[in-house]
């Protein structure tokens, strides 16, 4: 019953009529990220936060926080509804998450079933997006009383898990994303000590005292460094669209889609809890159970309606169940929830087991605009197929400039800083080189954001056992989270060297 007062209260917040505005805006501008190749959902949600700062500049700051990660959170699950289109209609994946939709969904697509193919996608990621969020309602309170018993040995070691999770499954190469974690959390070190007041690695430099802004080195790596990865690359190309016809599935199309969305949405829930796993392990996952449960494996690649039914699905519950260790243990599973977090943090508000208690407007009101913001996205995305259709035709010509004002705009916008301009534009380049080569960028963010918590948390911890490491072994669930974060780095090595191909994380 007390859950469903503080819900009742999350949705007296959400429908607020500018939080509505938000949410209506974020699931909108999220489906166009979605739409739009290229532009990625790190880049979408990290350029919008400067905007949503200066939008809610008059409101408090619970309000002000309230209403801005409801416009992120908006993006977040909208994208992964947005990238279904491209990869149905162009055989180009929005996102990560909907490379395995392109498989049958393109097949449909060419054999005059597009409407269908993108209709059921929109059905499946609401149903996903409502039963994950009943989950989200009915776990987190339960974990999140769970967390506050943690200590710093048991956060440092749950953090500690977090980061070779994202690293374990991150890119190509286990070792560069080890090496790009690394890179953040010395990145973090830099600026005025929290514990000693001692200004560290700032060569004297006032803009350092602060440390490095996640806010630009976020913009700068994902939205400047596609940028210019595209006109280096010269990837400019436009392909052929294919045509929609009937945009409302048949009683045939519903009837084989039913069970792979409940599935789907299910196993993509559970999937997405797990720091590191996201969205796109949880559609190919998705992918692969439906193929082993059909009666007819041949069809899929053909244009089976359950392959586009169930991946679609698993990437929008994944999306909620991310939220989960996000709001309720502080640990960010993804790139993008850790671009969520830190907006939380820039409003001073800290996720984790006390958010529930000492911020209940701000994720109670998040919860309730999301199960408003799936329904704007159902009513958004069945009758505007046609219409996302013809967003994907933008030329990138046009596309990019905007991308690079609204970066340098927003963070000077924010931080107000020169110094900050020229942080951007050094990430963005620093952001091709890296994906140019393979290093995954997702753990750099993880580990600066993180950063900060873990050290704190190893200090405090080191202080109750009087500087001796064993405290992190002689605790239970400290070793338990450090034996799971070891495991997540060594088992992924031991099946590559087997010669087994090891699935990718959502930011990879």
């Amino acid at each position: 019953m007390e859950v469903l007062q503080f819900l009742g209260s999350g949705f007296i917040t959400a429908l607020q009529w500018h939080n509505l505005v938000f949410a209506f805006f974020g699931v909108l501008i999220g489906t166009a990220v979605g739409v739009l190749p290229g532009i990625g959902l790190i880049s979408g949600v990290a350029l919008l936060i400067p905007i949503t700062a200066s939008m809610t500049s008059g409101l408090s700051p619970a309000e002000a926080a309230t209403s801005s990660i409801i416009l992120l959170a908006g993006v977040y699950y909208g994208a992964m509804y947005g990238g279904s289109t491209t990869s149905i209609l162009l055989n180009t994946p929005g996102e990560a998450s909907s490379v395995v939709t392109t498989l049958d969904g393109h097949q449909m697509a060419k054999q005059g079933r597009a409407g269908s193919a993108l209709s059921i996608a929109a059905i499946g990621s609401f149903v996903a997006g409502i039963v994950s969020l009943l989950f989200l309602v009915c776990l987190a309170g339960p974990l999140s009383d769970l967390a506050l018993t943690f200590g710093p040995a048991e956060y440092f070691s749950l953090m500690a898990l977090g980061l070779c999770a994202v690293s374990g499954l991150a890119g190509k190469s286990v070792t560069k994303a080890l090496i790009m974690t690394i890179h953040g959390l010395l990145l973090a070190t830099v600026g005025m000590d929290a514990v000693s007041g001692v200004a560290r690695f700032t060569f004297d430099n006032p803009s350092l005292y602060q440390g490095f802004e996640f806010l630009t080195v976020a913009v700068g790596l994902f939205a400047l460094g596609e940028v210019f990865k595209t006109i280096l690359e010269k990837d400019t190309d436009d392909g052929p669209i294919s045509k929609i016809n009937r945009v409302i599935p048949t009683k045939q199309d519903l009837k084989e889609s039913a069970a792979p969305i409940l599935r789907g949405s299910l196993l993509g829930f559970f999937i997405g809890v797990l720091p590191g796993a996201g969205a796109t392990i949880a559609s190919f996952f998705a992918y692969i159970m439906e193929k082993k449960l059909s009666k007819h494996p041949e069809k899929f690649g053909q244009g089976a309606i359950a392959g586009v039914a169930s991946p679609e699905s698993a990437n929008n519950a994944a999306s909620g169940g991310a939220l989960i260790p996000m709001l309720t243990m502080g640990i960010p599973g993804s790139g993008t929830t850790a671009i969520l977090m830190g907006a939380l943090i820039m409003y001073n508000i800290q996720p984790g087991p006390l958010l529930f208690k000492e911020h209940p407007q701000v994720v109670w009101g998040l919860i309730a605009s999301m199960f408003i913001g799936n329904v704007m996205l159902l009513i958004l995305n069945m009758p505007m197929v046609r219409v996302f259709a013809k967003i994907i035709q933008t030329p990138k010509k046009f596309l990019l400039p905007m991308i690079v004002v609204i970066s340098i705009f927003g963070v000077y916008a924010v931080q107000a800083s020169i110094f900050d301009l020229m942080l951007l534009m050094l990430c963005g380049v620093a952001g091709i080189y890296w994906t140019r080569n393979d290093y995954p960028l997702a753990p750099l963010v993880l580990g600066l954001v993180l950063g900060p918590m873990i050290e704190n948390n190893l200090r405090r911890a080191l202080t109750i056992s009087n500087g001796d490491f064993i405290i992190f072994v002689q605790k239970p669930v400290s070793a338990v989270f450090l034996l799971a974060a070891a495991l997540w780095l060594i088992i992924p090595v031991v099946l590559k060297m087997k010669g087994k191909n090891v699935l990718q994380s959502e930011e990879g």
